[in-house]
């Protein structure tokens, strides 16, 4: 028996009957030979951390727009966070954790530079609604490897594209995400204003303090023992009511004091202004794109989304120096 294959039968014995099994899994969009080591999660979840769209999660925007301090979130933190957050609740419900941590590391592949503020610029300018989790899935299907994708399998792609609140995934390991992925950010985003000066523990609402702890640490304590505790042995994943009624209100309180926070998010208009130069800049000349972009026309895309795509995969520092490149005179050098 492969080694894989005994991976298989212990996923059979050991995980809860409501755990996605790798066995089960509905398969790739292109049919391959199987791993004689790896489970089709293990194998998804390397291809997510060997492709180049992950590696430049370490530039682009969480919350502050290329902070100085090197201890401020990256997207590429957050997306360790939430994997570490995810897996811990995925090996406590016995649920599958390969597949957890693949959703948890590929969730935000899609996201634009800059942030929030990257999609609100793209969708503005191509007058599209620019979604960073169908941006995601699209990266991993149609972008890496020169179009032709990582051919991951059905249910971490949806996990990925469901991860948003508004949004249902169709496995247990995708609600984890989902839920892992709101506490990530809500806590180590609170960490990252208090550093910056934004906000300080002591502003919490008490109602919030005493339903969730009055320190990070308490707070994902009481949160992650929440989802466990309340989904354990059940064929759902979520909050006690109690509990995620105080984390919406700890985000609808993030959402006024940080991330509409005019003095935060003081450098967003720049930064929106300049992706639209750079979009405008690309639509009147599709020659200034790069090969790969270029390819992408030539495969029948249309000009809008491949704009649309290189500007999304773009890091917060290149979007910055091609502006600049293109429009800031540089000192002359002589002959």
């Amino acid at each position: 028996m492969l080694i894989r294959e005994k991976q298989e039968q212990q996923e059979h014995e050991i995980l809860s009957p409501y755990a996605s099994f790798s066995d089960q899994s509905r398969g790739r969009d292109r049919e391959e030979e199987q791993c004689d080591l790896r489970t089709v999660y293990q194998r998804d979840r390397d291809r997510i951390i060997h492709c180049k769209a992950f590696r430049r999660l370490k530039h682009k925007t969480q919350v502050f727009l290329s902070p100085g301090d090197d201890h401020y979130r990256t997207r590429l933190t957050h997306t360790l966070e939430v994997a570490q957050i995810a897996r811990t609740i995925a090996r406590a419900l016995r649920l599958n954790e390969d597949l957890t941590e693949a959703i948890a590391l590929g969730h935000d592949l899609g996201h634009t530079p800059f942030g929030h503020a990257g999609e609100r610029a793209l969708s503005r300018c191509s007058g599209r609604s620019f979604q960073h989790n169908e941006q995601s899935v699209r990266v991993v299907e149609k972008l890496e490897k020169k179009g032709a994708g990582l051919n991951l399998t059905w249910e971490v792609r949806n996990g990925m594209l469901n991860h948003k609140t508004s949004c249902t995934p169709a496995t247990l390991e995708g609600k984890i995400v989902r839920l892992a992925d709101k506490i990530a950010y809500v806590n180590h985003d609170m960490d990252d204003a208090i550093r910056g000066g934004i906000m300080k523990e002591s502003d919490l609402p008490i109602s919030i303090v005493k339903a969730l702890g009055s320190n990070t640490r308490d707070r994902l304590d009481c949160l992650i023992h929440d989802v466990i505790d309340t989904s354990y042995g059940t064929d759902t994943v979520e909050m006690s009511e109690e509990i995620g009624d105080a984390l919406s209100a700890l985000r609808r309180y993030m959402f006024e004091y940080l991330y509409t926070n005019p003095v935060a998010k003081s450098e967003e208009v720049k930064a929106e202004k300049l992706l639209e130069i750079l979009y405008d800049y690309y639509m009147e000349d599709q020659s200034r794109l790069n090969n790969e972009s270029i390819e992408m026309l030539y495969m029948g895309e249309d000009l809008t989304t491949v704009i649309c795509d290189y500007i999304a995969g773009m890091t917060d520092n290149y979007a910055i120096e091609t502006f600049k490149e293109i429009y800031v005179p540089g000192a002359w050098k002589g002959v």
